[in-house]
């Protein structure tokens, strides 16, 4: 359904509301806890019948326009559709509107219009729209922070002041300024305290449950580094991903960035089952990611489905990229060149994968096949595989100084997750001799994984030390990402 027909019908259904002003309230009834759970589980028509049915049934009910915001945030975040943006950013003002005729009275008053603020923050930095997510974040952190003042034994504060806490705790130095010119302060591991404390003491049924779970899911895998335990409550029976395409989204996404390639086309394969399945291109895209760290040259069907159906700029030139080493390792020159060509001639560069591509296709040269290939055998989890094809290459033969740094930093992946510290800090630090200089994101990228096997060693001097020259690296590729990571974990061995 377009957009501004879903504005239309809000609308008309709560044009009464703008006319008088009745006693509104706060009811999660049974409509909005069917409506909040198909939501997240990306059953949007389910939901939205459900939603309709109560601002028809009681238009007062403020906590069905608040509910109603999930549809515009998770589909434009999953699908990145400019124009789609344009339409359904119009809807914020509408909501807003109403929320503000509520009772201040009520925790739920500023808790419901920080929310729509949040979700609208993190819509516009997808968008690329920096300075009005930080200005929607603010008034977020702003509300909540007079709401915990107000109401402090209102659990439900807990969930997004606790992601905020985390992520602002973990900002990087050049994002410092937002916290210096918006007077805004985090702390890392007090916030993802705040979502477990708000999991632990409520139950699925209540409001904003399944979200405080997925939000402490990514805080503490990608924040945190709780890693294996995050991998372990995702494969709880009670992470249940049959009929969810958000919970199959979340799933495959950390499976990709654990290694565990498998386990994410399992998981695919089985939500191309859901009738909802074909709304999201972004699961081509994922599927293609996990097939190709098998160079299964079957990956470029689905790239191929991403770009058809998808109409965001977001991933376009990375999916080019990726088909380009599909062939290219492959042995098929002639495809991969054309896919390379193709990389500059659509999508965007404001991702850090799309500059990469990017740069990719503009440089003349190809990279170190054996290389490449063991990349993506780790990525995928299949280190044993990547280890032979790394032993079997001789280093001397690598002119380039670059190439010669990747080729220790993925030794030094490969023996760190087969458990031997010794070999794998050893290549790191034949990385960051080799590339410290240089701006390729090896250097950086071996200090973060020195200083993560310190720290879980127990050698917390020698982690700060490798964690704060991973920040004092020059420009390099990936700077941001690495940073926050980096910065986590100092602040994960500091407590602050």
């Amino acid at each position: 359904m377009p957009a501004r027909v879903l504005l239309f019908i809000f609308l008309c259904i709560t044009s009464q509301v703008y006319a008088t002003t009745g006693n509104y309230v706060y009811n999660y009834n049974d409509n909005c806890s069917k409506a909040y759970q198909a939501y997240l589980a990306l059953h949007i028509p389910e939901a939205r019948s459900s939603i309709l049915m109560e601002m028809r049934a009681d238009p007062y009910n403020l906590m069905a326009t608040y509910i109603s915001d999930y549809e515009d945030c998770l589909t434009l975040l999953l699908n990145c559709d400019k124009a789609e943006y344009e339409q359904r950013k119009e809807h914020f003002d509408a909501r807003l509107q109403l929320l503000d005729k509520g009772n201040p009275s009520s925790p739920w008053y500023r808790f419901c219009k920080a929310g729509l603020y949040m979700h609208w923050a993190i819509v516009h930095t997808r968008f690329g729209e920096q300075y009005k997510a930080a200005l929607k974040f603010r008034k977020s952190f702003a509300l909540l922070k007079e709401n915990q003042q107000l109401f402090p034994t209102f659990g439900y504060n807990q969930v997004f002041a606790g992601l905020q806490e985390a992520v602002i705790g973990s900002l990087p130095g050049n994002y410092k300024w937002l916290v210096s010119v918006f007077g805004i302060s985090g702390n890392m591991k007090k916030g993802i305290g705040k979502l477990s404390m708000f999991i632990n003491t409520h139950t699925q049924e209540q409001p904003l449950y399944t979200e405080a779970v997925l939000y402490e899911l990514y805080t503490r895998f990608y924040l945190a580094y709780d890693q294996k335990e995050v991998w372990n409550l995702l494969n709880n029976p009670h992470f249940i991903t049959r009929n969810n395409l958000l919970n199959s989204f979340v799933k495959a996404n950390i499976a990709l960035d654990y290694h565990k390639a498998d386990d994410a086309i399992m998981v695919l394969q089985s939500a191309t089952n859901n009738i909802n399945y074909d709304q999201y291109p972004i699961f081509n895209f994922q599927l293609g990611l996990a097939m190709l760290t098998k160079s299964d040259i079957g990956c470029v069907g689905y790239f191929q489905k991403y770009i058809e159906k998808n109409k965001s700029d977001l991933y376009i030139k990375e999916c080019w990229q990726k088909m380009s080493w599909a062939w290219y390792i492959a042995g098929n020159m002639k495809q991969a060149q054309y896919c390379r060509l193709q990389i500059t001639l659509s999508g965007s560069t404001r991702l850090d994968a799309d500059k990469q591509a990017e740069k990719f296709a503009q440089n003349s040269g190809w990279p170190v096949k054996e290389i490449l290939h063991a990349r993506l055998l780790i990525d995928g989890g299949y280190s044993a595989q990547a280890l032979v094809l790394l032993n079997a290459l001789d280093v001397k033969t690598i002119a380039n100084p670059a190439d010669k740094a990747e080729y220790y930093f993925r030794l030094g992946r490969v023996y760190e997750g087969s458990g031997d510290n010794k070999k794998a800090l050893d290549n790191y630090r034949y990385t960051i001799n080799i590339g410290k200089d240089r701006h390729e994101q090896f250097a950086a990228r071996a200090a973060l994984q020195i200083g993560l096997i310190y720290e879980r060693t127990g050698a917390a001097t020698n982690a700060l030390s490798s964690f704060h020259q991973c920040l004092n690296m020059p420009a390099h590729d990936f700077q941001n990402s690495i940073d926050q990571l980096a910065k986590a974990g100092i602040h994960r061995i500091e407590g602050n």
